[in-house]
């Protein structure tokens, strides 16, 4: 009997993607081309300069921004605009609904998208509140919070509705050094027990080789693709290891250096950096 094994397919796909947005004067073209694909239960993470469009095409991900040319892929089909299958969490923490409590916060969206009932929307609420250790606070306020417990209400939001993608848009740029250490911990704790998949932009090279197994290396503007790495050695307790500073400075030639190679070009030593 012939064994034919099936074939493996990316959870999500980006195939030769250009952004454009149009401003007062012209049109902008915001990422150049950029292909990737992100298997079920990556930490991918999309790291380039400020305006590189990093931001614009985890938006085209989530399905809020139409590709100009190429088209993106989620199971192998075509996105169809947005969808509980994604769920965005960004840097503005202020995005929580201020008259509702936490526990109604991350309910909301479960009763509106029709995944659960009351009942079960409550549980499901607690459940994840629990998970980032905020249960105590579910009948809280936002504006009660700390920049920090917003965060965490955020990704137990997300978390709830159980998405296909989590996409996070530098959340936590906006917080303390401290703070925002206690967050990345947090979320890698929440990978390790639940493995969801997840799509992390930030400008930072350093949260890139802690948070992320697979980076993604974005050219200044417009984006186009300069390498991709893999990050999987570095623990949140080896940053300040020489083999981590190495990998960042490499990290660092590959984004800046406009005489290295092209994409395409990477030695295969460049690509697996950790």
């Amino acid at each position: 009997m012939n064994l034919i094994s099936p074939v493996f397919q990316p959870l999500l796909q980006v195939q030769q993607v250009s952004l454009d947005y149009q401003t007062d004067r012209h049109l902008v073209r915001a990422t150049h081309q950029v292909s990737f694909a992100v298997d079920p239960g990556d930490r991918f993470v999309l790291l380039g300069p400020s305006g590189c469009g990093k931001s614009t095409l985890l938006k085209a991900v989530a399905g809020f921004v139409r590709p100009s040319e190429g088209q993106i892929l989620l199971a192998g089909q075509p996105l169809q605009g947005a969808g509980p299958d994604r769920v965005v969490v960004f840097q503005e923490f202020d995005q929580l609904l201020p008259w509702k409590t936490v526990r109604q916060n991350i309910m909301f969206p479960l009763q509106v998208s029709r995944q659960l009932g009351k009942t079960e929307a409550g549980q499901q609420a607690m459940h994840f509140l629990a998970r980032v250790g905020l249960d105590r606070f579910a009948d809280a306020y936002p504006h009660t919070l700390s920049g920090g417990m917003k965060a965490r209400v955020a990704i137990a939001r997300a978390l709830a509705m159980q998405p296909r993608v989590l996409l996070m848009d530098e959340p936590f740029a906006a917080l303390d050094a401290l703070t925002r250490r206690k967050m990345q911990e947090e979320l890698l704790q929440l990978w390790s027990e639940s493995k969801f998949t997840l799509l992390f932009v930030t400008h930072s090279i350093e949260e890139a080789l802690l948070v992320g197994n697979r980076i993604l290396l974005l050219s200044p503007h417009p984006g186009r693709v300069r390498a991709e790495v893999h990050s999987h050695a570095f623990g949140l307790q080896g940053e300040q290891g020489p083999a981590f500073q190495q990998a960042a400075g490499r990290i660092h030639r590959l984004l800046f250096d406009t005489d290295g190679p092209a994409e395409g070009d990477v030695p295969a030593a460049e690509r697996h950096i950790a």
